[in-house]
């Protein structure tokens, strides 16, 4: 293994499909029209030093390293900002060029410091490469004069110096070092689309600046590291690195936080860690990052990590640490004994999100073949089922439409009920360059998220209250349809026509006008009505929404009001349009694609069908029963009742997750044995009777897939420190449990799993390691996989239009709970926060705070810091007021990251009435000052500290 050393061409690739043909040194190259100099040049082998150039920026031409000469032409020009012409005739090195960079370079190196042997950078610094490159030996100027290296200069203070700046948990910047190439600032500008660096002062007093001369923790900055990517020197350095040196080799892998699945590669001394770099060939992520992918991975090596299988009796004991056998013996035996006592259906499970398609793959395997029933279900119950119905019932598939490179060509972009600046921020910032390119965008959201309004764009916010996304999304068919906007040809030709007319007719009812509906939704009728003109009129339009679509209890029938959207507009079946959930977490839809639902088995079959069951009989060699299990719901409730007292949980955190806290404490403690496999002692641990401890993502092979639906290798980086993958423990797990399951490798899993799913037929890992990716369905029809779906006709053959009635949920406000409580995520943190709460990103987001709108803080008598009482019907819960006009009155909103806060013992168990999704967006609440936290709340703490000791080890004889 070695260092994967990317090519850097210098500027961004030509889109052009017109070629021009020049000669460079002797040699005739063709490249597309608009193609610089200097990336032909080094498309044909020949690299021409540059400074101020990378290939993620657009071209600049600072630095003056990159000169060359034409042939016809005066002067030397700058390569990278010298388009390829037909006939040109190139040069990039003659006597002249030589000595006019020599001069360039030591001009540089004069107000540099020489410390190139202690310097963190060394071995991977730019400038040092480009002195060798031009050849400089030495240097004229000295230090003498002004300059920006020594804090002192003849004795006295040098104004020129600036101190690093290590306020930044994750890296340093060093105005010493800076040769001002202007790159950094331009990744934050076109890559981040944050802009929050630029360069103060003029000529020599030129410095890159975080803000008004902020330190770079307390400006804009968002800490995704494509600055720090970009910097040529050691201005901008990881501390990992100048802690641990360089890297010696890498490994490309995936991320494990949200369903962008970002490509990085992890560079490794020996198993350590140094850095985790994007990876420019990630088809996801495009060469960039975000706070958690690129710095949050420091969890792997907490204190607070479990390496040692755990059990005990009962829940009031301490932990003993035991061995692997041990543990699963008392596992299998415990759920063994669950079954002959309370019968076969008394035990399920739960598969993780966070796992690889494998591992979840082998956990409904091992709940359908070993327990013998279908009780398995997933996290997408309570974030993203309503998508898996709502798009299979109008497109015939559970899943989006386009891959991310789409959004490049989108005209228009209506963003529902999602924040991805915050939850998906690296397909925010393409998203955000998009914009700035000229695209549309609209949001619907109760909230003003930093996706209405940010430097040079500004969205068409329609601020609808929580819980009536159905009339809002009816209002804006509404519009399209009684002024004539509907795409008539594409629904005539690729949708069922009467039930468009039926549709159409009822959408067209003078109770679903912007008028009429105002009054529930609350947004003016001219905003809304210029959003459905835009959307229908302006291009190609496409739709990306979030958990604020699905956690309703009438979120599948939102998911089908967009279908119907998108379909009336014809925005469905080519690059720039199309429907796309955001999904949460980094595999959430492969746990859905590998078989995680009571009802289906892997590919999204019912397990009713007798032809489908029948072919994983065959190869799994057990009866399967054919009767659906029960939801994650269901299973709560079960168990209360006395009917449900066993369950597997990989990797999840469901007392803190799901809704009505209270309501899972009492389910889990109803239990008889619960087992949970994951990383930390989480809050459902708090509950269990086996602990077995998990691996991360550097720890395991496998794969991933992402909201686009593109399936991406996850590679072992290092030995897993706990002993076992996670796949490995499921196998042992269920060969304690009497069900033998025999695999060497997740590619051979991956094997079986394509030979069971057709939308997986075409899928290896041979194949994975040949194209980087594919997006499935991967087949005969479609070997390389489908980036686009529904091209030329949907899979269901025509599209369906349904009616979408809108029912106000049954939560509802009033004189004791006169405000709407919704939920979301930060970008710092992550779901429930168990990996991020165990890095540096506390600094930004050390509590749950709730967001309180001025006019309601002030009736309350709430000032910004206090702490307040968050009481619903439900539950109550304490923490610290934020008061802000992104929320409107009337509307509270808070994270759930923190288990101190468990803002889920406010959720009620109202959920979506096809999936049971839970609608945590809509809650009635009252806000009310406090002292601090509550009595549930102290008590809740100590039960997890009771609960969490662990028995010291017995010495041994």
């Amino acid at each position: 293994m070695s260092l994967i050393q990317e090519i850097d061409y210098g500027t961004p690739r030509s889109k052009s499909e017109a070629m021009v043909t020049l000669t460079i040194d002797g040699n005739s190259i063709t490249v597309p029209e608009g193609t610089s100099i200097m990336r032909a040049a080094m498309e044909a082998g020949t690299q021409i030093p540059k400074l101020c150039r990378t290939d993620m920026v657009d071209a600049f031409g600072s630095c003056r390293l990159c000169l060359i000469e034409i042939e016809g032409r005066a002067g030397t020009p700058a390569s990278c900002t010298t388009p390829a012409m037909n006939g040109l005739v190139v040069h990039t090195q003659t006597e002249r060029l030589k000595k006019l960079r020599k001069g360039v370079m030591e001009l540089y190196i004069s107000d540099h410091p020489l410390d190139c042997l202690t310097c963190a950078a060394n071995g991977d610094c730019e400038l040092q490469d480009m002195a060798g490159a031009v050849g400089l030996r030495d240097v004229r100027y000295g230090y003498e004069g002004e300059n920006h290296v020594f804090a002192k200069a003849d004795g006295c203070t040098n104004d020129n110096w600036m101190p690093k700046d290590e306020s930044n948990p994750y890296f340093t910047y060093d105005p010493s070092k800076c040769i001002v190439c202007s790159r950094c600032v331009r990744a934050c500008e076109e890559v981040q689309g944050t802009f929050a660096l630029t360069i103060s002062g003029r000529g020599f007093d030129s410095r890159v600046s975080p803000g008004m001369s902020e330190s770079f923790l307390g400006s804009e900055c968002v800490s995704c590291g494509a600055c720090v990517q970009a910097c040529p020197t050691a201005t901008l350095t990881e501390k990992s690195v100048i802690e641990i040196g360089q890297p010696e080799h890498c490994v490309v892998t995936t991320c494990a936080y949200c369903g962008v699945g970002c490509t990085f590669k992890a560079e490794m001394r020996g198993e350590e860690v140094v850095r985790m770099v994007p990876y420019k060939d990630g088809k996801a992520n495009r060469g960039h990052s975000c706070v958690k992918g690129r710095f949050a991975w420091g969890y792997t090596t907490h204190k607070e990590r479990i390496l040692k299988p755990m059990i005990r009796e009962d829940i009031a004991d301490p932990w003993r640490e035991v061995s692997w056998d041990e543990a699963f013996g008392f596992a299998a035996a415990k759920f063994r004994g669950i079954q002959q006592k309370y019968g076969r259906d008394a035990v399920g499970g739960i598969t993780s999100s966070r796992c690889t398609n494998e591992e979840t793959y082998l956990v409904q395997k091992l709940i359908r073949g070993g327990f013998g029933n279908n009780n398995v279900d997933t996290c997408a119950r309570v974030c993203h089922s309503p998508t898996g119905y709502g798009l299979s019932q109008t497109f015939g598939t559970s899943a989006g439409t386009q891959d991310f490179d789409s959004v490049d060509h989108t005209d228009v972009v209506m963003i529902i009920g999602a924040n991805p600046a915050s939850a998906h921020p690296v397909f925010a910032s393409r998203l955000k360059k998009r914009l700035r390119q000229g695209a549309k965008l609209i949001v619907l959201d109760p909230r003003r998220t930093e996706m209405v309004e940010g430097p040079h764009m500004k969205a068409l916010h329609l601020p609808l209250m929580p819980g009536t996304n159905v009339a809002m999304l009816t209002a804006l068919a509404h519009v399209i349809v009684t002024e004539g906007l509907v795409d008539e040809t594409f629904v005539r030709e690729r949708c069922d026509w009467s039930e468009f007319e039926e549709w159409a007719t009822f959408v067209a009812l003078p109770k679903n006008s912007p008028e009429s509906t105002a009054i529930m939704t609350g947004v003016d009728p001219k905003d809304l009505r210029e959003a459905a003109r835009l959307f229908a009129t302006g291009g190609n339009g496409a739709i990306y929404y979030g958990l604020g679509v699905t956690e309703h209890s009438q979120g599948s029938t939102t998911v089908i009001a967009i279908a119907n959207l998108a379909m009336a507009t014809g925005n469905i079946g080519r690059s720039g349009v199309g429907v796309n959930p955001l999904r949460g977490q980094n595999n959430v839809q492969g746990s859905c694609d590998m078989g995680s639902f009571p009802h289906e088995l892997p590919g999204y079959r019912h397990i009713s069908g007798d032809a489908v069951r029948d072919q994983f009989e065959a190869m799994w060699n057990v009866k399967l029963n054919p009767e659906p299990g029960l939801r994650i719901p269901n299973m709560f409730d079960a168990a209360i009742e006395g009917t449900f007292m066993g369950i597997y949980v990989q990797g999840e955190d469901i007392l803190q997750s799901d809704p009505n806290t209270k309501h899972v404490v009492a389910a889990l403690s109803s239990m008889e044995c619960v087992i949970v496999h994951d990383l930390f002692l989480n809050e459902t641990a708090n509950y269990a009777h086996v602990f077995l401890p998990g691996s991360t993502f550097l720890e395991k092979d496998g794969t991933f897939t992402n909201a686009e639906r593109r399936i991406q290798r996850v590679r072992k980086v290092m030995t897993p420190r706990n002993g076992l993958a996670d796949w490995e423990v499921t196998i042992r797990l269920a060969r304690a449990m009497g069900y033998d399951m025999h695999y060497d490798h997740p590619s051979q899993i991956m094997d079986e799993i394509a030979a069971l799913t057709p939308t997986f037929a075409g899928v290896s890992y041979a194949k994975l390691e040949e194209l980087g990716s594919v997006q499935w369905p991967c087949n005969e029809k479609a070997p390389e996989g489908t980036p686009v779906m529904h091209i030329g006709g949907f899979v269901r053959g025509k599209g369906k239009f349904i009616v979408t009635e809108y029912i106000p949920t049954d939560e509802r406000t009033g004189p004791r709970y006169p405000l709407l409580l919704t939920t979301g995520r930060i970008l710092s943190q992550y779901n429930v926060g168990a990996q991020t709460r165990r890095t540096e990103n506390v600094v930004w987001h050390a509590e749950d705070l709730l967001e309180i709108h001025p006019h309601d803080a002030e009736q309350r008598g709430i000032r910004d810091g206090d702490w307040v009482r968050l009481k619903s019907r439900a539950g109550e819960t304490t923490l610290r007021a934020e008061i802000t006009d992104r929320v409107a009155p009337g509307v509270v909103y808070t994270t759930f990251h923190h288990p101190d806060t468990q803002a889920n013992v406010i959720t009620t168990e109202f959920s979506d009435w096809a999936t049971n999704c839970p609608e945590y967006k809509v809650t009635a609440v009252q806000i009310s000052p406090s002292n601090g936290p509550s009595e549930w709340q102290k008590a809740y703490d100590e039960q997890a500290r009771h609960s969490r000791r662990i028995a010291p080890a017995e010495a041994a004889e």
